[in-house]
């Protein structure tokens, strides 16, 4: 909190700045450093009160190298290949050096325990899932902080709970991560001075993929998959959603659009803020859904999650269909 007004000052001065496009809703020249402060309101409190065992100290080195590789990004500009190659990288100290992997579908169409490989490759798809997911939603004034720190926290209750010897300390990488994020969005709800930047969307996905990963394997509900699937719910119902969209129009799923849900929601007449709230009051609903009734069993909960996401993609999709409509006739 203290660092920002610095930064946003620094940015001015050296027009390090986000320039609006046809793509963003902001309309004026925006730092997007923010993710360097809550790198540091992270790492400082982590480093300093956590223990750093069970994994914690690889977590870190990966996010130490998305911190470099974000803050390049936003900087200069760099290729996504770059950034994939790093965050593969990052990915492999975390799976290989601390054996951070899923290791069992707990009964997901019946399959029980994976073996080795399957295990190493659908937890790099795991990590590199969900931290795209949050780069991806990053698209308005406090919603990725915001969400992040519902999952963030939602992930730490249970670790305080439930976490134990082997996964506690999670707890504080959970708590951590939300320190830092509510002293960025102090200065990130609208109207947003600063931006977070992919410095600060790799950091928060990154972590969030670990912590949703330890969950699993804390194996402390009867359906733990299903109810990280619910902590995650939005960025990740919206990075499906864009991708099968793109890829049902025939454009690589890669290229950038204005079809995520906070696009279909402003076109729907609510504000930023009332969009943020909105998707914040879902992905609770979601969570407090997964949570309450997880006795339904991993498979009964993710049919009724993909139930739900196709219920409100159809809805987004009616609704902009029927916007275009009046357009047109008006």
């Amino acid at each position: 909190m203290f660092a920002v007004p610095s930064i946003i000052r620094v940015a001015h001065l050296k027009n390090i700045l986000d320039r609006p496009n046809g793509r963003t809703v902001h309309e004026e020249l925006t730092p997007r450093l923010g993710g360097g402060a809550m790198f540091a309101g992270f790492m400082s409190a982590l480093t300093i009160f956590a223990d750093l065992n069970n994994g914690v100290q690889q977590l870190l080195a990966g996010c130490i190298m998305l911190f470099f590789i974000g803050l390049k990004d936003d900087l200069i500009n760099i290729s996504a290949l770059k950034k994939f190659a790093v965050q593969i990288l990052a990915t492999g100290i975390v799976i290989f050096m601390a054996d951070i992997r899923v290791t069992s579908f707990q009964g997901i169409f019946g399959v029980g325990e994976l073996e080795i490989g399957t295990s190493y490759a659908f937890t790099f798809i795991v990590v590199i899932g969900i931290t795209n997911a949050i780069n991806l939603i990053d698209g308005l004034d406090g919603l990725a902080g915001t969400l992040v720190a519902i999952a963030a926290s939602a992930f730490g209750v249970y670790f305080y709970m439930y976490g134990g010897p082997a996964y506690g300390n999670y707890a504080a990488v959970a708590f951590c991560l939300v320190g830092g994020i509510l002293g960025f969005l102090r200065y990130n709800f609208r109207k947003a001075t600063i931006f977070m930047g992919d410095t600060g969307s790799l950091l928060c996905g990154f972590i969030l993929s670990v912590l949703a990963i330890q969950f699993i394997e804390m194996r402390v509900v009867p359906a733990a998959p299903s109810v990280a699937l619910g902590i995650l719910f939005i960025p990740l119902f919206d990075t499906i959603r864009v991708f099968v969209i793109r890829i049902l129009k025939g454009s690589s799923p890669f290229v950038p659009d204005r079809n995520h849900i906070h696009h279909r929601l402003l076109s729907m007449g609510l504000s930023q803020t009332g969009t943020v709230l909105t998707l914040a009051s879902i992905n609770l609903s979601v969570i407090l859904f997964v949570v309450s009734l997880g006795v339904w069993g991993n498979l009964t909960m993710i049919i009724a999650l993909s139930a739900f996401s196709v219920l409100l993609g159809v809805f987004l999709g009616v609704y902009k269909s029927s916007s275009a409509q009046n357009i047109s006739k008006a």
